[in-house]
C-alpha cells in the first residue's frame, strides 16, 4: 500500500510538472487601429432651437439657459432671411467676448491638434486626412486667420445645419 502511495505520489508529480508550460503568445501580424465611424453623411437638418442650443454650447461650453433660448428663437423669427440671422447670432455670441476657445498662439503652436479639436467639437467627428491637410496648410499659410475666424466658418457651415 505504501508503495502505490508513492507511486501514485510520483505519476501526480511528474503530470504536474509536464503539464506546466509557459504560456506562449501568438501574434498573426494584425495591428490595432482606431476605427471611427463616418458622422460626415448627416442627414437631418437642425430645427432652430436645435442649432441655437448646441452651437450655445459649442462656443461657450456650457448649455443655454431655457429662457435665453426662447429670447434667441424669437429673434431668429423676427429676422427673414435665416442665414443672415445665424450669422447675426454668431457675431452676436463673439462679440460677448466670453466664449470658450484657445488662442490665436496656441492654434498656431499645434496646428494639426486644432485642426483636430475644432472638427471634433463642431462636427463631433474625426476630420479625415485630405480635410486636416487642407486646414493645416491653410492656417499655416495666412498668418491673419484667427481662432475666430475658423470657428466662424465651421459654425455657418452646411455641414453643421445637419446631424
Amino acid at each position: 500500500m505504501r508503495n502505490l502511495n508513492k507511486v501514485i505520489g510520483l505519476i501526480l508529480f511528474v503530470c504536474l510538472i509536464g503539464g506546466c508550460k509557459k504560456e506562449q503568445h501568438i501574434g498573426y501580424g494584425v495591428e490595432n487601429t482606431n476605427v471611427y465611424e463616418d458622422k460626415s453623411r448627416k442627414t437631418k437638418k437642425k430645427n432652430d432651437a436645435e442649432y441655437i442650443s448646441i452651437l450655445y454650447t459649442n462656443l461657450y461650453q456650457t448649455a443655454i439657459s431655457p429662457n435665453q433660448l426662447y429670447k434667441t428663437q424669437n429673434v431668429l423669427y423676427s429676422i427673414g432671411d435665416q442665414d443672415v440671422a445665424s450669422e447675426m447670432l454668431l457675431s452676436n455670441y463673439f462679440n460677448t467676448g466670453s466664449i470658450q476657445m484657445p488662442s490665436n498662439t496656441l492654434m498656431r503652436q499645434d496646428v494639426e491638434a486644432f485642426v483636430i479639436n475644432t472638427y471634433k467639437r463642431f462636427y463631433l467627428r474625426y476630420p479625415s486626412e485630405g480635410e486636416k491637410a487642407f486646414f493645416k496648410q491653410y492656417i499655416l499659410k495666412n498668418s491673419a486667420v484667427s481662432v475666430e475666424m475658423v470657428y466662424t466658418a465651421f459654425a455657418t457651415s452646411d455641414e453643421y445645419q445637419y446631424y
